[in-house]
């Protein structure tokens, strides 16, 4: 019973009051359905809260958890309305190949492979750059995709 209370005070605490151009868009894009289904998702809960129904009304309706109603109605009012439907982008790990170590990826390739290889390996590149103390350490699949990305050729 003591969450019931809780909840009720979010939902007054947060209530929703879209503008009939924000309805108007949630509403397109809960119809369409080209989005990601968490943003359809955020849509209907703004959608639902609008209309003054309780969190626990949407929770049931929709499926949800009931924080994850609430954390949409406290981002609606504090952060507005893209904020509430859009993803916010979430940790990972830190690049280990910056833009700045290009300049050395570019000289490496440059030279000729080692002493009984014929061409540069994605290993073999990954291994020298670690020699020469540019990266720490970095695995052969991000050579690739640096390489891939940055429009090297590994065969000069």
């Amino acid at each position: 019973m003591e969450t019931t209370t809780q909840h009720s005070t979010i939902a007054k605490k947060y209530s929703i009051s879209l503008t009939t151009d924000e309805r108007r868009r949630l509403v397109a894009i809960t119809k369409k359905g080209k989005e990601s289904a968490r943003k359809i998702s955020r849509a209907h809960i703004l959608l639902l809260a609008d209309k003054g129904l309780c969190d626990e009304e949407i929770v049931n309706i929709l499926h949800v958890s009931i924080p994850t109603v609430g954390r949409i109605r406290k981002r609606f009012c504090i952060e507005g309305f893209t904020s509430a439907l859009n993803e916010k982008p979430r940790p990972g790990a830190r690049r280990k190949f910056k833009q700045e170590n290009s300049t050395a990826l570019g000289q490496l390739l440059n030279t000729p492979p080692p002493q009984g290889h014929g061409r540069w390996s994605l290993r073999l590149i990954a291994d020298r750059l670690v020699e020469m103390n540019v990266v720490d350490s970095i695995s052969h699949e991000t050579v690739r995709n640096v390489l891939k990305n940055r429009a090297f050729s590994v065969n000069p």
